[in-house]
């Protein structure tokens, strides 16, 4: 391996020159290197890993860039703080996170090659894979907002890595831009996802490290369940949090803002996000409406009825925005393409929604024209679309934009008769009838209403000479008459 004399990074042995500032290149045994600010800087843990450079620092560790003396190849060696490795539950987070990483593919997931303590400084050190690049989170807090055909991409190798470690059991959840690393290429971003640490691990015979009822995970991105501290909590916590993600992405903001960790949990708990059109809105190229609809179903409280797969969600995303195929040939298509693709599918889905629009309004039952008020009634306005029973003998008639009624079985695909769209006359009302059953409605046989009752005559009978068993006669009579007509008609 070669090195920057001035910055110390590495490079493979084909390179001439550092990346980073211009310096020619020689190899590594020709440029020692030492720190006062660091005590590891040129060592060699475990008698295998030479530290050249500190990289970045954690709260769980620092990470450096070395060099594998026994493979010649480029690593990042993470440290852990002294008082990480004096925790137990921490160090075996860190030693299952490099066993489960043996199980599991790494074309999108970083690999982990090593996790032991040196025998000379006591120091635990994970050792992984050497990558260049940087997280979502730099690249989010430098553009806001990233477009949608790399958000695609990203979303596709995600899922890929995703869905493989779901097959196995294993929950991510701590998915957040941070654990996000974007390697550059000629193509496009290539997608690794960090920090295995946190994994739920759902095989029966997996240690338990997390105490019941604890939550772990990034509260921005955490499923409902997740912040419940739930043990039902499975890999549709990830589809939830690779949704929030990718919602940040695409609008440059979080679907679930708030100051503090127990208002954006509340917010989780309680609110629903708002739809990307409407957070979009006023920008030059807003999200298609299809989205809206992806990442409601992404972001859904109940896991039962939230996208199932991680998969499934990439698909989603790139169908709204008129691409064929799947994840697993977006994954591979590079940005530019599909930036063509989409650009291209821009106006097909403008269209679409300008013809939801225009159907919408044509829609015969969007508004209603007023009834007209019975006299003796004050005048009212129905709610536009609302049935309205009128009488005539034609039953339920729906009121047609032009005041005429239209009958219901219309409606349900049976012919109309001739005269259907007519006008059905209006209600005879009878303001006498209306006066004496409004006044007699609430009377109480043996009590007065200080209303006098007025007889009905039935036959040419008052109601004060009929017999006591006329009324049930003639209600038992009408009973047996819609029965006999009902049995006719089941016929």
């Amino acid at each position: 391996m070669k090195s920057c004399p001035k910055c110390q990074r590495v490079y493979p042995n084909d390179a001439g020159f550092c990346a980073a500032d211009g310096t020619g290149l020689v190899f590594t045994s020709m440029v020692p290197v030492a720190s006062e600010d660091d005590r590891r800087i040129g060592l060699r843990l475990c008698n295998r890993y030479e530290i050249r450079r500190v990289i970045a620092d954690g709260g769980m560790g620092r990470v450096y860039e070395g060099v594998d003396k026994a493979t010649d190849t480029r690593i990042a060696v993470k440290v852990l703080h002294d008082d990480v490795a004096r925790d137990e539950v921490s160090v075996e987070r860190f030693r299952r996170e490099f066993e489960i990483s043996a199980k599991l593919p790494h074309d999108h997931i970083v690999q982990v090659l090593d996790f032991q303590q040196d025998p000379q400084t006591r120091d635990w050190l994970m050792v992984m894979e050497f990558l260049d690049g940087e997280e979502l989170r730099v690249v989010l807090r430098r553009e806001h907002s990233i477009p949608p055909e790399r958000v695609i991409r990203m979303l596709s190798q995600t899922a890929i890595g995703l869905d493989a470690a779901h097959a196995i059991n294993f929950v991510h959840r701590d998915l957040k831009p941070d654990n996000l690393f974007l390697c550059g290429s000629r193509d496009g971003d290539v997608v690794k996802i960090l920090d295995f640490g946190s994994v739920k691990d759902k095989n029966t015979d997996a240690k338990k490290l997390t105490v019941l009822g604890t939550t772990i995970g990034s509260p921005y991105y955490m499923a409902p369940e997740q912040a419940q501290g739930l043990e039902t909590l499975d890999s549709r916590a990830d589809v939830f949090a690779l949704a929030a993600i990718a919602y940040e992405c695409l609008c440059g903001g979080v679907p679930f803002p708030g100051t503090n960790g127990p208002s954006i949990l509340l917010a989780i708990l309680t609110k629903d996000a708002d739809p990307p059109s409407v957070r979009c809105q006023g920008r030059s190229n807003p999200p298609p409406p299809a989205l809206d609809d992806v990442m409601e179903e992404a972001m859904a409280k109940n896991p039962n009825i939230r996208t199932q797969s991680v998969g499934m969600l990439a698909d989603a995303v790139g169908r709204a925005y008129g691409l064929t195929g799947d994840h697993f040939a977006w994954a591979k298509t590079p940005q530019a393409e599909l930036a063509q693709l989409i650009e291209t599918a821009r106006p097909h889905l403008l269209k679409t929604r300008q013809i939801n629009v225009l159907e919408a309004s044509a829609d015969p039952f969007a508004m209603s024209q007023p009834v007209a008020a019975h006299p003796g009634f004050p005048p009212t306005a129905p709610a536009a679309g609302l049935v309205h029973a009128q009488s005539g003998g034609g039953g339920i008639v729906v009121q047609s934009p032009d005041g005429g009624a239209v009958p219901y079985g219309a409606l349900a695909g049976k012919a109309p008769p001739p005269d259907a769209y007519a006008p059905s006359p209006p209600v005879q009302y009878d303001a006498r009838a209306a006066e004496v059953a409004a006044r007699t409605a609430n009377t109480v046989p043996g009590r007065s209403n200080g209303v006098e009752d007025e007889p009905i005559e039935i036959a040419g009978l008052s109601s004060k000479d009929q017999p006591k068993w006329l009324m049930p006669a003639i209600a038992g009579g009408v009973v047996l008459l819609l029965l006999i007509i009902v049995l006719i008609a089941m016929k």
